[in-house]
């Protein structure tokens, strides 16, 4: 199986987040791509770098409007008298049906859900390049391969059409499941990232051509709080095309794999053609968000169980912080699925 990695998604280094109303040191860190890289190569992966795919597939989910505001709120941010070192938004619309602010701190909040995705003057070219690798590795399957992995840095299914949240600026999933659609006609994300993965679900919850799975930790009192609920099915034409598995905090390896196999029935009746995992390794048992309790082997079971679902799969690099297991949990849920035929 190929790994996709560019060196340019690592000069994003995001320095603060607000948790709780306290300032905390950003856990989205550049290390994550050294764990995850070595992680890959111990799976027996070969790590590749992406070419540059322009701006198509980002702006075939994106909105023009928020492509620019990624591109240049840096430059016009350092212009105000004062402004903070990366930009992070104060306020926020309480709705997003009025006019359109044209002020830099306007826009920040706009465009900005939280206080976890603060943007620097690296953040957008590593956001294109994490993108570019998820679209590197969907045409590697389109070109044939079983499955491919993206080593997608900063992640990013946290982000909508026109919003950034959770660390996330562009969505890496999204971007790759659309295009997949160009010869797939069905695709399906499957999200097993400690944290519901809002920004996807939002991006595709009014269209049946792509169904939307996610198990995660129960947003009752956890982020992203809003999303992720049960009772969240899609709308219009994509009532019924949404699949949430909120789990209880701390939650371990029988709970996740039991909503995996609920998951694996919904996915076998949309009688998808091809497969994107947004892939979260924070569901570790000693992950520092500390939301659900799935062991190092645990990872091996999901993969494996994912492998047997025997479609054509993009792996894109969700969430899993900084901890001594984090590039073992990754060789573990490669080597499972690999072992279970995966990557054939």
């Amino acid at each position: 199986m190929k790994t996709f990695f560019a060196e340019e998604q690592a000069i994003h280094d995001p320095r603060m987040f607000l948790s709780s109303g306290a300032q905390k040191p950003n856990p989205e860190k550049p290390e994550r791509t050294n764990r995850l890289l070595a992680g890959a190569k111990a799976a027996g992966s070969t790590i590749e770098r992406p070419r540059d795919h322009g701006l198509k597939p980002i702006a075939a989910i994106h909105s023009p409007e928020y492509i620019a505001f990624l591109r240049t709120i840096f430059e016009r941010w350092q212009r105000i008298e004062g402004a903070s070192e990366e930009v992070i938004p104060n306020i926020h619309p309480l709705a997003r049906t009025g006019s359109y602010p044209a002020s830099a701190v306007g826009q920040a909040g706009y465009h900005m859900a939280d206080t976890a995705c603060p943007i620097s003057a690296d953040t957008w070219l590593s956001a294109c390049w994490s993108a570019w690798s998820a679209v590197e590795a969907a045409e590697t399957v389109l070109s044939g391969a079983r499955a491919s992995y993206a080593l997608c840095r900063p992640p990013g299914h946290h982000a909508f059409a026109d919003v950034a949240g959770g660390f996330c600026f562009l969505n890496n999933s999204a971007i790759a499941a659309q295009h997949l659609r160009s010869q797939a006609k069905r695709v399906v994300i499957l999200d097993v990232d400690l944290h519901h993965g809002n920004g996807t679900q939002g991006i595709f919850y009014g269209r049946a051509d792509v169904l939307t799975v996610s198990i995660h930790a129960d947003p009752i009192r956890f982020y992203p709080f809003f999303w992720g609920h049960a009772d969240e099915r899609g709308e219009g034409l994509g009532l019924g095309y949404n699949f949430n598995l909120p789990l209880v905090r701390k939650s371990g390896d029988a709970e996740f794999l039991e909503a995996l196999s609920a998951a694996a029935e919904r996915i076998e009746a949309f009688a998808p053609d091809a497969l994107v995992v947004a892939l979260g390794l924070d569901a570790f048992e000693g992950d520092p968000f500390g939301g659900l309790s799935v062991t190092t082997p645990g990872f091996a079971r999901i993969g494996e169980a994912i492998a047997e679902m025997g479609l054509p799969t993009v792996i894109v690099q969700e969430g899993g912080y900084l901890c001594d297991a984090l590039g073992d949990n990754l060789t573990s849920f490669l080597g499972g699925f690999i072992g279970a035929g995966g990557a054939r």
